[in-house]
């Protein structure tokens, strides 16, 4: 705070802030982002599931899975904001603002979320410039690629985001997919942000019949075998011609940067392989 005097000799206060200085991010995309914003210094913890960039993982120390975390190694590290996602992670959000701790918790689940996201972290860090800039140019391509897709055939597409029960993916997700060229199995569904609300039934994916499968089991490593092995489901053309295809889910179910860049990547791959099998 200063104090300064104005001309009349009258003292007045002009309040000075500062952007927050120590972060801890307790999931990857906002990890990513401030990376990407050149404002990696700030960051003083992470969630154990953040690895993009790579180096992450050796100049962070790491303080939270994802539904839980080390609130004593938290609160040692002094942060001046905690950066959490989604209701998921309300006790531990409730647990720091108790210690005193400012937390700021995102809850974005489609790809103008994403996009608010990155521009708000980035004001709320001073960079609001740069973050703009950034968004911008996923805005651009994200229209340049749905460009490209307009008015070609689009293959049904399965996402799976977990197996016991079967989820299917969430609007970020089924976005993506429409804008790399496929077309949505379950679009009622991946409007419903929590998971239990995705549930779907054998007899609803053979029903919808995929053209592709894409798969990424949160945590854990796909078994197309597993997947294709399910009873009945040899008659989907996914399965019959052997069409399915795992994303890493550092790579899709982190909204943020990355879902944008290298998820989307993926499912472009996946699709224009299955494209050009599916009409030769």
């Amino acid at each position: 705070m200063l104090v300064r005097r104005a001309p009349s000799c009258q003292i007045f206060l002009v309040m000075r802030t500062f952007p927050p200085q120590r972060i801890v991010c307790l999931t990857e995309e906002t990890v990513e982002t401030l990376y990407l914003l050149g404002a990696e210094d700030r960051i003083v913890g992470v969630s154990g599931y953040a690895v993009r960039p790579a180096r992450v993982r050796r100049e962070k120390p790491r303080v939270a899975a994802f539904t839980s975390a080390d609130i004593p190694k938290i609160l040692a590290l002094e942060p001046d904001l905690v950066l959490t996602f989604s209701d998921l992670q309300a006790e531990i959000a409730s647990e720091l603002l108790k210690a005193g701790i400012t937390v700021m918790g995102y809850n974005q689940r489609d790809i103008a979320g994403i996009l608010a996201m990155i521009r708000h972290l980035g004001a709320t860090v001073g960079q609001a410039i740069d973050a703009d800039r950034l968004a911008s140019r996923y805005e651009e391509r994200l229209a340049t690629i749905a460009t490209r897709a307009r008015g070609k055939p689009r293959p049904v597409v399965y996402f799976e985001e977990w197996n016991d029960p079967m989820i299917s993916g969430i609007k970020w997700v089924s976005e993506l997919i429409g804008i790399a060229g496929g077309r949505e199995a379950f679009p009622a569904q991946s409007d419903q942000p929590a998971a239990r609300d995705r549930i779907v039934t054998s007899d609803q994916v053979i029903a919808a019949a995929p053209d592709v499968i894409l798969a990424s089991w949160c945590g854990k490593k796909v078994r197309p075998e597993k997947i294709a092995a399910r009873p009945g489901w040899e008659v989907i053309p996914a399965v019959r011609d052997g069409r399915i295809v795992e994303i890493k889910s550092p790579l899709i179910l982190q909204p943020g940067p990355a879902a944008l860049t290298d998820g989307l990547d993926a499912i472009l791959a996946a699709l224009q392989i299955a494209g050009a099998e599916i009409h030769a």
